[in-house]
C-alpha cells in the first residue's frame, strides 16, 4: 500500500473502496458530471456536453457522489492530473491561453497570489459560497477562486521508531533541530512541492522575516534531507509508511500532513486501534485549496455547474475519506475515524495572502541558495 499527498486515494483503485495506489501520472480520466448541490437542468448552454477539470494528482471522488452528480446535470466531468501542485499550476499558467480544460482545482494559498497575478481565472460566485466559512474565503471582491478544502501540513513521525530507540517524538519546530534528532528528518523542495513549500511558510511565520533562515541553517546542520516530491519523501524515504514500491526508508520524520494518520489505519487491513504514526502538531501550516474557472475555458457554463458541486454538501462530506482533508462549508460532516486520527492542529501558523505574495518567490530562492548549495 502506498499514500499520496496529503494521504489521499489515488489513481489506479477504486476510490473509498480500500486500496491505496501511487501515483504521479500526467493524465487520467474520470466520468462525471456536474451541477449546484447535485441539482440544475443539464442545459450545458454553449453545447458542449464534456465539462474539463484539471487538477493535482490528489482528485478524488466516491462513485455514487458523481453518479448522482451525473444523473442531474447531464454533463461528463473529464479529469486532466498533472501531478504535484506546483507543476499542475504552473502548467496552467503556461497554457492559460488555451487551457487545458473549464475548471482548475488545487491551487493552495502558498501559490494562489501567483495564479491571480498571471490571470488565471475568471470571476464566478460559486452558489454555496455565503456558506463557506470566513476564514477560508479569499478574493471577496472579484471571486476569482472558490475555496473547497482544508488541511495541514505538519511533520509526521514514526510512533515505533521512537518507542524502539526510547526517544520522544519532536512536537515542535524548535525540537527539530535538538541534536537528538540529528538527521532524522526529510522534507520536501520548497521550489518544487506544494508541503515542502508550506513547511517553508510555516518557518517563516514563525521566525519571522529575520529569523528564518537561521533556523534553516540549523535544520541542515542536524542533517535534515530534501527530495524533490512528497511521494518520494513519504513512500520511499519514512520509514513510518506502509508501503510503495520501494522499502521503507530510515527517517523517521517526514513533512506530510495532519490527515497522514488515518489514511494508515483507514487502508490497513486490519485497521488498527491506533495509528501508527504521529503528528507534531507545534509544526503545522495551515493549507487552503481553491478552485477556479480558467480564462478562456471553452465550456465555461459546464465550469460553473461543477464550481457549485464542489462546494454541494455531498462532495464537501464526500472529500474527507477521499481526498483526506477537511470541509470549508459551514455545517458539512467529517466522518469520525477521520476527525478521531486526523484531527486539526490547534494553533497552526498561518501567513496573510498577501504576505506570502510579496515574499515566497524571494523565500524560495534564498532556501534554495541556504539548504540546496
Amino acid at each position: 500500500m502506498s499514500i499520496t499527498k496529503r494521504g489521499t486515494t489515488r489513481k489506479g483503485i477504486t476510490t473509498k473502496a480500500g486500496v491505496l495506489a501511487v501515483g504521479l501520472g500526467m493524465v487520467g480520466t474520470l466520468a462525471a458530471c456536474g451541477s449546484s448541490d447535485d441539482g440544475g437542468d443539464g442545459s450545458g448552454s454553449g453545447g458542449s456536453r464534456t465539462v474539463t477539470l484539471v487538477s493535482h494528482d490528489s482528485w478524488a471522488v466516491s462513485k455514487d457522489v458523481i453518479a448522482a452528480f451525473e444523473k442531474n446535470s447531464g454533463y461528463k466531468v473529464k479529469v486532466l492530473e498533472d501531478g504535484d501542485a506546483g507543476q499542475a499550476v504552473n502548467k496552467a499558467i503556461l497554457t492559460k491561453d488555451n487551457p487545458q480544460g473549464d475548471v482548475f482545482f488545487g491551487v493552495d494559498n502558498t501559490l494562489l497570489s501567483r495564479a491571480l497575478d498571471n490571470g488565471l481565472f475568471q470571476s464566478y460566485e460559486a452558489k454555496g459560497s455565503d456558506l463557506v466559512l470566513p476564514e477560508y474565503r479569499a478574493d471577496r471582491e472579484k471571486h476569482r477562486v472558490t475555496p473547497v478544502d482544508t488541511g495541514d501540513i505538519c511533520v509526521n513521525y514514526d510512533k515505533a521508531y521512537f518507542r524502539e530507540h526510547g526517544l520522544t517524538p519532536p512536537r515542535t519546530l524548535d525540537d527539530l533541530v535538538k541534536p537528538e534528532y540529528k538527521d532524522l528528518l526529510v522534507t520536501e523542495n520548497a521550489g518544487s512541492s506544494s508541503p515542502g513549500l508550506g513547511f517553508l511558510l510555516g518557518t517563516a511565520a514563525k521566525y519571522g522575516d529575520e529569523g528564518w533562515e537561521g533556523y534553516w541553517k540549523k535544520l541542515k546542520s542536524n542533517g535534515v534531507k530534501v527530495v524533490d516530491s512528497w511521494e518520494q519523501a513519504y513512500n520511499e524515504e519514512f520509514s513510518g509508511s506502509a508501503g510503495g514500491k520501494k522499502a521503507k526508508g530510515d527517517r523517521p520524520l517526514v513533512v506530510s500532513y495532519a490527515s497522514s494518520p488515518p489514511v494508515e489505519v483507514v487502508y490497513a487491513d486490519p485497521q488498527p486501534d491506533t495509528a501508527p504514526t504521529g503528528v507534531a502538531d507545534g509544526t503545522c501550516f495551515r493549507q487552503v485549496e481553491y478552485a477556479g474557472l480558467l480564462s478562456n475555458a471553452k465550456n465555461p457554463e459546464g465550469g460553473k455547474a461543477l464550481l457549485d458541486f464542489l462546494l454541494s454538501k455531498s462532495f464537501q462530506e464526500d472529500m474527507p475519506l477521499n481526498m483526506f482533508v477537511y470541509p470549508v462549508r459551514e455545517g458539512a460532516q467529517v466522518p469520525e475515524v477521520f476527525s478521531k486520527f486526523g484531527p486539526r492542529a490547534k494553533d497552526p501558523q498561518t501567513l496573510d495572502p498577501a504576505k506570502i505574495a510579496d515574499n515566497r518567490d524571494q523565500w524560495v530562492k534564498s532556501w534554495t541558495s541556504l539548504v540546496l548549495k
